[in-house]
């Protein structure tokens, strides 16, 4: 019993919740596309990920801890590159999302959202592709009720169904705009398979993330706006693999300045509402008081 009570508190956590709901995706679409085709990049990835993790904590503290963060971007990381790509594309990419953690970061903590930064960077140095696999892009529609019912679920539990609300609203009303007003050829994909999963998987597990993302619901609301426009406009001038992703490194960063600027503030509010020094009596006049007052009080009743 004490060597499981560890772990049923750690799947009552939100890392828990979602490496429940990654690993059903992951052996729901494994199935699908085969376990010895999507195997290789799966490990390389995650494991990758959980060795330089130990390997920089090990370093920098000392200590020897499970990685369960780097667990999670390193699935990430292999559920959305190309199950076509070599094993050690995902491996590598896995590993510098991990890095990333400690190399881009303020006293705030890491800027940029792992996985997004890293498979933004595999685009570029690898020329990878993403089919978005673990999102269930390749299975009947019905499993897209699954998908959705899963990450409502994960973003319930890390309280940011706002922002999920906001982002997949703005998103799909701006594309749909345009497929009204201009070229509906130009867009039609965004609304099917493939697409409609990666938007999904993507809004519920990649943008949710606690670490980068806003806790308060007003924020979340503007998070969630920059993310969907700079989505739409990166997919209209570039029309590249990452557009998703380009719009949560966009409103990581807003983020990231909005929290240095809300601690930057914080100094002087705290000082416009510390309270006023209240004047004290000191002890011998108050004891004094209190004898005259007991005093009055006699003499008072003498003559009643």
């Amino acid at each position: 019993m004490m060597i499981f009570s560890p772990l049923k508190r750690f799947f009552r956590t939100p890392k828990g919740y979602l490496l429940l709901v990654l690993t059903l995706l992951t052996a729901l679409a494994a199935v699908h596309a085969g376990v010895r085709h999507v195997a290789p990049g799966l490990i390389g990835a995650v494991g990758a990920a959980m060795l330089v993790d130990i390997a920089i904590v090990r370093v920098r503290r000392g200590v020897w801890f499970f990685p369960s963060g780097a667990l999670l971007s390193g699935l990430i990381v292999a559920l959305i590159l190309s199950s076509a790509e070599p094993w050690y594309v995902p491996a590598m990419t896995a590993a510098f999302a991990v890095a990333s953690k400690y190399l881009l970061r303020t006293k705030q903590g890491h800027i940029f959202n792992p996985a997004a930064l890293a498979l933004v960077a595999a685009y570029f140095v690898f020329a990878s592709g993403q089919d978005w696999w673990g999102a269930l892009s390749n299975l009947p529609m019905p499993f897209l009720l699954v998908l959705l019912a899963t990450g409502l679920f994960v973003a319930d539990r890390v309280n940011k169904l706002p922002m999920v609300l906001i982002f997949t609203g703005c998103y799909f009303l701006v594309f749909a705009a345009y497929a009204y007003a201009g070229d509906p050829a130009r867009v039609a994909e965004i609304f099917r398979a493939p697409d409609l999963n990666a938007t999904l998987f993507f809004a519920l597990f990649m943008l949710t993330d606690p670490p980068t993302s806003p806790a308060r619901y007003r924020d979340q609301i503007v998070f969630g706006l920059i993310a969907a426009l700079v989505s739409f406009a990166v997919y209209m001038m570039l029309g590249g693999v990452y557009y998703l992703l380009a719009g949560l490194l966009v409103g990581n960063v807003w983020e990231m300045w909005r929290r240095m600027t809300a601690r930057s503030r914080a100094p002087h509010r705290t000082a416009d509402r510390m309270p006023r020094p209240i004047a004290t009596t000191p002890s011998w006049i108050q004891s004094e008081t209190g004898n005259n007052q007991r005093a009055s009080y006699v003499v008072l009743s003498r003559k009643r």
